[in-house]
């Protein structure tokens, strides 16, 4: 069963869970999450802003970064809103070059926010495992 968190818990869940940067609400409004969220949402009520679908709102973060010349890890969240309360519904995670060529994609569907990966675990769906080096040693005894 789903259940909706009214915005203060579902900060707190993210927050819990490692997303702790800034992020961006419907594509504005850079701050941390329950601010950034509610700055959107009070654009919404004084009608200077609504969202794209009607029960739903976008939220965009970096979850890994490491400067402008590194690859990075983007994090997109697909939000339900109804009545003063927030879900997780769908993320998209996306680990591209420095010069913003996507590397490798995952895409999570059917969330909630109790579900959401933490940060470090979305991190991983993205990343290349390390391969295991093959020894250049010489094995055996001299030259042959």
């Amino acid at each position: 069963m789903k259940q909706l968190l009214d915005l203060d818990t579902f900060a707190k869940t993210l927050t819990d869970k490692g997303y702790d940067g800034y992020f961006l609400t419907q594509a504005d409004y850079a701050d941390k999450i329950k601010n950034s969220i509610s700055r959107f949402l009070e654009a919404c009520k004084n009608g200077t802003d609504k969202p794209l679908q009607p029960d739903s709102f976008s939220l965009r973060t970096y979850i890994e970064w490491n400067g402008d010349d590194k690859p990075k890890v983007d994090c997109y969240m697909r939000v339900q809103y109804e009545d003063g309360k927030f879900d997780v519904r769908k993320m998209e995670i996306e680990r591209t070059d420095r010069y913003g060529q996507s590397m490798k994609k995952s895409e999570l569907t059917n969330l909630t926010t109790g579900t959401v990966p933490t940060r470090k675990e979305a991190i991983a769906l993205v990343s290349d495992t390390p391969k295991q080096k093959n020894s250049s040693r010489k094995r055996g005894f001299g030259r042959w």
